[in-house]
């Protein structure tokens, strides 16, 4: 710690820097605290001079493990001279930047310093502004893809919009440290939130991320969560394998202790031979002689020494066999042990490169395994959620069909309360015609052309109701054919790469599958009575004929009745004569509106059974296509149990020849007497 300030003092000195005093105070402090790796300058402002004599004292610093910088109040310029020191810096591995409003230059300075230091672990940018300036974000992000040292990095409160979290995202995409992230409270958004959930499908080593405050739908941060579960899973499965992998090298290398100090017993045990066979040969030797020296001595007893003789010449030629029996066997024994050595170095090559290609096997088994159950469980969520959709949509178009038939009943109602006003209306005229035939013909004629009007008018709205249900109708079928047609392509993409592992979605697509044929029920009974509806207008419909044939008849009656009247009134009989022709040619236009309105009701029930049947081959469609799903699921669930089988029994041969192998019996040699 003296050594650190004093090289502050030094470099202060060199660069005609006034040393600031709250940087000295707090150094002091930490020599007096003894805080050893922290450099704590919490709060202290400093300018742009003492931040480049910090990054030059920082530069070549091996004694601080951990900077922290928080609300410094740094500038642009003093954050880039800091952060330049510290690229070579080899100890620092925390830092800490909360709340020095970094911007375009900090970002850029930051990315150099994680494309340059190889030590940072923990990086702590929180209430900084590294969002607002896209250029500067994106260079910090290719800093962040090149780094391999950092593990945690913090970025809440930093303005990150979706653009920022497409290249942070990128980022990602290349990057393989990085295990902890925070951008919580920024502006990520939706595409944003679905950048990330896009990178975590090729990033497998960040297993914990933060997104709270940045206006994602639940929907995401869930898929989110579960990338996030999967990355996690992985890592622990990473973990296990390295440490089998660890326990498989260590079991190895005691294999080989053991293997050499074999070897060196069997060494030991064929020096000891040698050394019998020299004591031996030098026994036999020292023997001869004291033979020759009897022989010499006793010249007077040849025939005993004779056969003596013969005997020792036989027990030296039976000395010489053995001696080079001896010698053949020491050859044998040399060219086995060659031998066995070739074959343990062979043996342990093939077990060492037979457990790293399982190991591998294994490894990419696992990962294949859990990226297609990853993307299977994204795709099933789709179905669902378009699923949904389309039951909403059905649901729609059935509230649409259900006000279309209500505004027609109210309509026709209307229709009939109107017709019955007009036969009271001239009814009450035909009675008041003695008196006042001129004012109540002048009435009809008013009424009629207002009714006219009116009808018009009613025709004209039903007829444009008629083109907008037309068109809403045809919008409909060629959603419904879209979206069938999406649906097919998803389902056959779908269809090679499903796999399920739990019951619960099972037994929710079961669920759905109820929900589903209630739905065709509902339906069903929809239209059924719609259809009873239709034949009650259609029995009104005649029934108002009836009507209008008898105020035929009544009319027919009126103008016999009128006939037998005084030659003075024929001209006004007449005119009566033709003003109620032109109300029953009046009436023939209702008749005929009325026609086109059951006409338009007959199209109506004809595009009601079209989508009758078409909402019905839907259903049979989504059961086959739910059967399909369950046959396969059942097929691959199949292959998932033969394949944990085929696992199981590839662990089983691997240990048991593990045990075979660390149980084998050792090597003896017993030497031949």
């Amino acid at each position: 710690m003296e050594d650190f300030r004093r090289t502050y003092l030094r470099l202060c000195k060199e660069g005609g820097v006034e040393p600031q005093e709250s940087v000295l105070a707090q150094l002091q402090e930490t020599r007096g605290a003894a805080a050893g790796s922290r450099l704590d300058l919490r709060g202290h402002s400093l300018s742009v001079d003492t931040c480049a004599v910090l990054g030059r004292v920082l530069h070549k610093d091996t004694l601080f493990t951990e900077l922290a910088l928080s609300d410094c109040m740094l500038t642009e310029e003093g954050a880039k001279l800091l952060l330049n020191g510290l690229c070579a810096n080899t100890t620092v591995k925390v830092l800490d930047l909360k709340g020095n409003n970094l911007r375009s230059t900090g970002a850029e300075a930051l990315g150099k310093l994680l494309v340059r230091n190889k030590t940072l672990c923990r990086l702590v940018l929180e209430w900084n502004a590294l969002g607002m300036w896209e250029e500067a974000f994106s260079v910090f992000c290719e800093g962040l893809a090149t780094n391999a040292c950092l593990t945690q990095l913090d970025l809440r409160n930093n303005q990150i919009n979706h653009q920022g979290a497409s290249e942070l995202c990128l980022a990602l995409k290349r990057n393989s440290t990085l295990q902890e992230l925070d951008v919580r409270w920024n502006n990520i958004g939706l595409l944003g939130g679905r950048s990330f959930l896009e990178a975590l499908q090729q990033n497998r080593t960040l297993t914990h991320l933060e997104m709270a405050g940045n206006n994602i739908p639940s929907d995401t941060l869930k898929a989110l969560e579960q990338a996030m579960d999967h990355n996690s899973d992985r890592q622990s499965t990473v973990r296990e394998s390295r440490s089998r992998t660890q326990v498989l090298s260590k079991e190895i290398q005691i294999l080989k202790e053991e293997k050499g100090r074999q070897f060196l017993s069997l060494m030991e045990t064929i020096d000891k031979q040698r050394d019998e066979m020299g004591r031996s040969t030098r026994t036999t030797s020292i023997h001869v002689g004291q033979l020759q020296e009897a022989l010499n001595e006793r010249k007077s007893v040849v025939n005993s020494l004779t056969a003596k003789f013969q005997m020792t010449e036989a027990a030296l030629a039976m000395s010489e066999q053995k001696n080079h029996n001896l010698g053949e066997l020491l050859t044998r024994v040399k060219t086995e042990k060659e031998e066995q050595r070739e074959r343990q170095s062979r043996e342990r090559k093939k077990e060492q490169e037979d457990s790293a290609l399982r190991e591998g096997k294994l490894l990419r088994e696992m990962n294949s395994m859990s990226e297609t159950n990853v993307q299977l469980k994204n795709k099933l969520e789709k179905m669902e959620s378009r699923c949904k959709s389309q039951q909403d949509q059905i649901f729609e178009l059935k509230q649409e069909l259900t006000n279309s038939t209500a505004e027609l009943k109210l309509r026709l109602a209307q229709a009939e309360e109107r017709l019955e006003m007009e036969k009271k209306r001239s009814k009450q005229s035909l009675e008041d015609m003695n008196n006042l035939r001129q004012k109540e013909v002048d009435h009809v004629n008013r009424h009629l052309e207002e009714s006219e009007r009116a009808l018009q008018d009613r025709i004209l709205k039903l007829e444009g109701q008629r083109i907008q249900l037309e068109e809403e109708l045809s919008r409909a079928k060629a959603a419904c054919v879209t979206e069938r047609a999406q649906a097919e392509e998803e389902l056959g993409k779908v269809r090679l790469q499903v796999r399920l592992e739990e019951q619960q979605r099972v037994s929710g697509l079961e669920e759905k599958l109820r929900g589903l044929r209630q739905s065709r029920d509902e339906s069903q009974s929809h239209c059924s009575q719609q259809k009873q509806t239709i034949a009650e207008l259609q029995a009104r419909s005649g029934q108002q004929s009836i009507e209008t044939e008898g105020l035929r008849r009544r009319i027919e009656e009126l103008q016999q009745e009128l006939s037998g009247k005084d030659q003075e009134k024929v001209a006004e009989v007449s005119r009566v004569r033709v003003e109620l022709q032109e109300q029953m040619g009046h009436l023939q236009a209702e008749r005929t509106a009325q026609g086109g309105l059951k006409e338009k009701i007959a199209a109506l029930e004809r595009e009601m059974k079209v989508l009758a049947s078409n909402h019905r081959e839907a259903i049979l469609d989504k059961e086959s296509e739910i059967s399909s799903l369950f046959e396969k699921l059942r097929l691959r669930e199949a292959e998932i149990q033969r394949m944990r089988e085929d696992e199981a029994q590839r662990a089983s041969f691997l240990q048991n020849a593990i045990l075979t192998y660390v149980q084998g019996s050792p090597l003896h040699y017993s030497p031949k007497k």
